[in-house]
């Protein structure tokens, strides 16, 4: 059968949504409603009508996401439930994360972000072994670790959130403010990402090459913790202070996203490319597969990559008075998205495919990097308040 009629098959000949869903699928959305009632009641006076809006907009797309993907229901549940445990040890006591056993070594923002880590890792290596040796059960494992790692790092980001109010009122926050705390998104979503794409292609062999960039990200988020000292929870800078980082800064990271697993699957396309005879073409997906993988990963990370821009630059009127100021961060940004338009413009208009786009998603890479580290490093202006 060929790939279009499994696409035909998969995506029109099924039934409508809302007719496949079962009753489990109306219970986590009953739930995922309840819980956004539950904490507009309970922390309206701290919300205003943008916040709320948000509140709702998130849950209606998280109960369309757990529909649409499976998979996204349990994740769902089990960051809602340790994050819950979390709370309910932790009350109205922050220093309870010193005495609580569980919150010490297992669900505080830190421990949970610190198993994050040690799984990703873990996860990479179990892939890169089931990919060498051919092992089934070793790339089962280094999914379950992904999946695993995924889950902690939400939950910690969930827990950092209470906890910043726990510190006070004047301090909490939501988080995504600071480089730490980014890079925690950025490693739960590029995973989320390889994950949909995982099962979407029923192929794990991918897992070792996009694992990798994750794990860079952890090794760079633990030398940032405790070289730095990034972990402490610090209050927002006055030109943070705004429900717009609520939605900017989660619509760029799922742009940063899809680019950094466009260029790891460009990785292994090259690779295999290179020597189509050799070891790892009889281990990997073939070339029009991670080319389609490419493909799909840019193009939906460019979608939200310009909704974040159009986002940023109507923050950037409120907070500066002006929608575009040729800040660095603006003018990497719009580098980047310069970038990957004409990437897409080139498959879409030109027909391009294979090597040329390959070598230019591993190097749209580097270009994305420096717009979201290096221009801290090494370029100042209004964004200055990510600097290393």
């Amino acid at each position: 059968m060929s790939v279009s009629t499994d696409y035909l098959e998969q995506n029109f000949k099924r039934p409508p949504l809302l007719k496949r869903l079962g009753w489990f699928d109306w219970l986590f959305a009953a739930l995922a409603a309840a819980g956004a009632a539950y904490a507009h009641t309970y922390y309206a006076v701290l919300m205003d009508g943008y916040e709320v809006g948000i509140l709702y907009g998130t849950t209606a797309s998280l109960i369309w996401l757990g529909w649409s993907w499976k998979p996204a229901r349990q994740l769902s549940l089990a960051v809602a439930l340790l994050s819950l445990s979390a709370v309910g040890l932790y009350g109205d006591d922050l220093a309870r994360g010193e005495t609580s056993f569980f919150l010490k070594f297992l669900v505080s923002s830190q421990s949970a972000i610190m198993w994050m880590s040690a799984l990703y890792v873990m996860a990479t290596f179990a892939y890169f072994f089931g990919m060498f040796a051919r092992s089934d059960f070793s790339n089962r494992v280094g999914s379950a670790l992904t999946w695993s790692a995924t889950a902690m790092g939400l939950a910690g980001l969930m827990v950092r959130w209470r906890e910043s109010y726990l510190i006070s009122h004047d301090v909490g926050h939501i988080p995504v403010s600071n480089l730490y705390e980014v890079f925690i998104l950025f490693a739960v979503i590029t995973a989320l990402m390889y994950l949909f794409y995982e099962g979407r292609y029923k192929s794990r062999q991918l897992g070792g090459f996009v694992l990798t960039v994750i794990s860079a990200a952890v090794a760079f988020l633990l030398w940032y913790a405790y070289a730095r000292g990034a972990h402490e929870i610090q209050p927002l800078v006055p030109a943070l202070q705004s429900y717009w980082m609520k939605i900017h800064v989660p619509a760029n990271f799922v742009g940063y996203g899809g680019f950094a697993l466009a260029a790891m699957v460009a990785v292994a396309y090259l690779l295999v490319e290179r020597r189509p005879a050799g070891m790892l073409a009889s281990r990997l997906p073939s070339l029009e597969q991670m080319d389609d993988v490419m493909y799909k990963a840019i193009a939906l990370g460019f979608a939200f990559f310009t909704v974040a821009t159009v986002l940023g630059a109507m923050w950037a009127a409120e907070a500066w008075g002006g929608y575009w100021s040729w800040d660095p961060k603006e003018t990497w940004a719009l580098i980047v998205w310069l970038n990957y338009a004409a990437w897409l413009h080139l498959r879409l208009t030109k027909g391009w495919r294979g090597r040329p786009l390959a070598w230019w998603s591993v190097a749209g890479l580097f270009i994305t990097l420096f717009a979201f580290i290096g221009v801290n490093m090494f370029l100042s202006g209004l964004h200055s308040y990510g600097t290393l």
